[in-house]
């Protein structure tokens, strides 16, 4: 039971990036969140996406970040748009319900099923 981030690098302001969270050894049946980390510290949930494909982002990212997800590829896409240095960070995405087998770790805040991060630069 693995999930991986993918997606990230060193962009300009202005730029776009597109990350997946792909799950392997289980299927996304619960919503599924994006956050980001400073800093190694300060986590901020980005956008989340309901079973019903319904969406949720916080207020700084509405306009320029889409989620979406593709259930053939059990991934989780985050279309990211006019790019700013503050969106610098780490971005993980973590499903609401975790699934059989998976490994827990402590993150931001709580204790739950996390991939390993992407780095998003924008300088």
């Amino acid at each position: 039971v693995q999930l991986v981030e993918s997606g990230g690098g060193s962009v300009q302001p202005g730029g776009s990036l597109r990350l997946s969270c792909t799950g392997s050894g289980f299927i996304f049946v619960s919503a599924v969140e994006w956050f980001r980390q400073v800093d190694g510290h300060t986590c901020e949930l980005v956008s989340r996406i309901n079973p019903d494909g319904t969406t949720y982002y916080t207020d700084s990212f509405k306009g320029r970040f889409t989620i979406s997800q593709d259930n053939a590829k059990n991934t989780v896409f985050l279309q990211m748009d006019n790019l700013k240095p503050e969106d610098t960070a780490v971005y993980y995405c973590t499903p609401k319900d975790t699934p059989a087998g998976a490994r827990m770790r402590p993150m931001c805040g709580g204790f739950g099923f996390w991939g390993q991060g992407t780095q998003v630069t924008v300088s």
